[in-house]
């Protein structure tokens, strides 16, 4: 396995879609990478020759990825808590924070119900 950026990214998968497995580079920031590196074609990492997995690891050395990356947006989400702010409420509560609804959906940030007995019993 290469390693870029202190990750293992597969061998047996394309480059661009092996750099999307690092925090912080998605599709679009892999292409743009490759390109920058000077790859040409679409190899799998395991056919990259050493210098070209250098010139790799320079390239994505230049932005903010990995663990810089999560300390910085950790830090945003701290300071929006410690200021009081509706956004830092949202994360306390953890509720949704972009104001999509609550009533219904956002299972995955409210969590299961518990389904309560007796409480939808129609009573006449």
């Amino acid at each position: 396995m290469a390693i870029v950026a202190g990750v293992n990214i597969p061998d047996n998968k394309r480059v661009e879609v092996a750099l999307t497995r690092i925090y912080g580079i998605g599709p679009n920031k892999s292409l743009k990478i490759v390109k920058e590196a000077g790859i040409s074609g679409n190899p799998r990492v395991k056919d990259l020759t050493e210098a070209e997995l250098n010139s790799i690891r320079d390239v994505v050395d230049k932005d903010k990825i990995e663990g810089d990356l999560r300390q910085e947006v950790n830090l945003n989400i701290r300071r929006l808590i410690d200021i009081g702010s509706y956004k830092g409420l949202r994360h306390r509560k953890g509720l949704p924070v972009r104001g999509q609804r609550t009533s219904t959906n956002a299972r995955t940030k409210r969590g299961r119900r518990q389904a309560i007995a007796g409480k939808n019993i129609v009573r006449k």
